[in-house]
């Protein structure tokens, strides 16, 4: 099965916990079964059978799409903060 995860964060340099699915069950594994460039906030594509990890790979569209949604709203925020401030 085919599922997605991000990368929610890396524990002790040795192990990264990755929230999968909808659901957002945690996952560890460790950070050398992790493709090159990955990294906390990166979303993977993962080829799963039951608990066996197959294949882990980099969704780059889905990690910049979530980025840039991730900037604009913290940019709206910054703005609405400037205006209640003055």
């Amino acid at each position: 099965m085919r599922i997605k995860a991000v990368i929610d964060r890396i524990v002790d340099g040795e192990h990264a916990v990755l929230l999968v699915g909808e659901m957002e069950e945690e996952l560890l594994l460790p950070v050398t079964q992790l493709p090159e460039n990955a990294n906390e906030g990166t979303w993977v594509k993962i080829d799963l059978d039951g608990d066996v990890i197959h294949s882990i790979q980099v969704d780059q569209d889905d990690t910049i799409t979530r980025e840039e949604r991730i900037k604009s709203k913290m940019e709206r925020l910054r703005q609405r903060s400037k205006r209640n401030n003055k």
